[in-house]
């Protein structure tokens, strides 16, 4: 079935989260180390983003590296930063081409330096394209993100920024890494897993939920075309009856 020709343009999700998962046991069941799974799961990072810009997709969120993969063996953490490096700028064109706004979300302050700058110029450099936003999820956790948020607000509470009764969703939500970032209506993983990791913990309350038994690295456009289509052959009731939509 060609999904992409059978999906319906008028009723695409505006944002897609994807954990993009397996990359180390793709590596290690083909004999290589972990590392060579990560550099592969580069191209499957392109294939997804290239599939969103081509079917209208306008916000994709890449869980890339979370508060906790700060605790894997050091030699992984630094590849990993530099393949961060090394993909940013070998991707910009390819931002500036398609019209891609690049964007983060976590705890970057943790970040080496040199990830850093490089994160902030291409940041910088695509900051007035207006096509798709890729979000990178970087040193994120969604409960430390909520733990922030609680503070941020109880700051706003303690000068008589806001008063107790302000207090809503919105509210909440804007104190969020997310706050310029609508919720996903869609969430894919990869590698068969079925748990979402301490990501978007607030943001993924009705999200569809979509667990691929693929690698990462085996994950193509085709994939990403196949979850919209199924998505939008789920019913979405957001906690109200079949009758009342």
């Amino acid at each position: 079935m060609d999904y992409k020709e059978n999906i319906d343009k008028t009723n695409l999700p505006k944002h897609i989260a994807i954990i993009m998962d397996g990359n180390g046991r793709w590596a290690k069941e083909k004999g290589e180390l972990r590392v060579f799974g990560h550099r592969n799961g580069v191209t499957a990072v392109r294939e997804a983003l290239e599939a969103a810009v081509e079917i209208g997709v306008s916000y994709l969120t890449l869980y890339a590296f979370s508060t906790e993969n700060w605790n894997r063996p050091q030699f992984e953490v630094d590849a990993l930063m530099e393949l961060l490096v090394d993909s940013l700028n070998k991707e910009l064109p390819t931002f500036q081409k398609n019209n891609i706004r690049v964007n983060t979300i976590g705890r970057t302050a943790d970040l080496p330096p040199h990830c850093q700058v490089t994160l902030q110029s291409t940041i910088d450099q695509t900051k007035d394209n207006t096509g798709c936003t890729l979000t990178l999820a970087l040193s994120y956790g969604s409960r430390q993100e909520i733990l922030d948020a609680t503070k941020s607000i109880a700051r706003k509470l303690q000068s008589g920024e806001l008063k107790e009764e302000d207090i809503n969703e919105e509210v909440f939500s804007n104190n969020l890494y997310t706050k310029a970032l609508p919720d996903p209506e869609m969430m894919i993983r990869t590698s068969g897993e079925q748990r979402i990791s301490n990501y978007m913990l607030w943001q993924l309350a009705y999200t569809e939920l979509f667990f691929l038994p693929i690698m990462w690295p085996e994950f193509s456009r085709e994939h990403l075309f196949e979850c919209i289509y199924l998505y939008q052959n789920r019913e979405r009731r957001f906690g109200k009856t079949s009758e009342q939509l």
